[in-house]
Formats: structure tokens, sequence, C-alpha cells
């Protein structure tokens, strides 16, 4: 489940997974307009990455609407190598331990960990669904810088990933 709608008055993409796909966001709420809107939109810039991978398009304009910059340079390439190598996502992945910085009016950064432990590869012609077991490697601390554009829309602007972090390894 996508993060709840922001007060911006931009008319925001459909980000509309499909059924066997699942995300939730646990916590990412703080009862303050400017941090929940900046979690909001930083969760939705992760969820039009998993969108992006399940249509099997790198150029998806819900990739563009949440990020720019070097981190929609590196989402379109992820992208592109899974949907290269035949693959798209079945499953479910878990947002948790998100931690904010608002470092003025328009930029923040946003740290959080995924749990990919019940999330798989699946073959995107047979459909055949890869349930490899969970490893230090399912879990994944993401590091996000945000800036406020004109549109009012937080835009991940640079994004960093680490598989297997201690911080968020069970």
């Amino acid at each position: 489940m996508a993060p709840s709608p922001t007060t911006s008055g931009a008319t925001r993409p459909d980000l509309a997974l499909p059924s066997d796909v699942h995300e939730t966001f646990e916590g990412w709420k703080t009862g303050d307009a400017t941090k929940d809107a900046v979690l909001a939109d930083a969760g939705r810039a992760q969820t039009a990455v998993t969108y992006s991978v399940t249509k099997g398009d790198p150029e998806t304009s819900a990739l563009a609407f949440y990020q720019a910059d070097t981190a929609l340079a590196g989402s379109q390439d992820w992208v592109k190598s899974i949907v290269d190598s035949g693959l798209t996502y079945s499953g479910a992945v878990r947002y948790y331990a998100a931690r904010i910085s608002v470092f003025d009016k328009k930029t923040a950064g946003v740290s959080y960990c995924a749990d990919e432990s019940k999330a798989y590869n699946k073959n995107r012609k047979t459909e055949k669904v890869d349930k490899e077991p969970a490893t230090a490697e399912s879990y994944v601390l993401y590091s996000t810088r945000l800036q406020l554009n004109d549109k009012g829309v937080w835009q991940t602007t640079k994004l960093e990933s680490e598989r297997g972090n201690k911080a968020c390894t069970p």
C-alpha cells in the first residue's frame, strides 16, 4: 500500500501495482505536515521503480515524476537491467525504519530499510516465480536526497542503496 496523498496540487501518476506485488510502509508518518509530505513522496519514488519494473518500461512518466537527476538515471538503468534480463517482480516488500531530515524549505534527506525477503524475481514470459530463500542481501538500506520542485513534489534527486547493511538485517 502506497503512502497516502499529499496536499500539493500536482496531478500524480497512477502507481497501481499488479495483484501479486505488494508494498507496505511501516511508520512512515510523523504528524509533521512537511515531514509527512517528504516521506510520502520518498515512498512513491520507491513505488515508481517497482511500477516501472512491472510495466517493463524504464521510461515511465511515473518514474520521472518522482525522481530526477542521478536518482532518475540510476533507477532507469536498474529497471532496464531487470527488464533486459526478462524479469519482473512478485511478492511483498516492507519499508521500515524511515529517518528523515528536513534541511530547508526545499531539500530533505530520507533513509530507510527494505525487507525484500518475500519479494521474488518472476520470469516475464513464463511467469515462473523464483522463490530463493532470504539472505542478508534481502535487506537493503536506502539513503536518499529529495528536492521540492515547482509542482510541490518532493523528487528524489540522489539515491544510494546498500544490500546486507547491518542496520536493516534482522
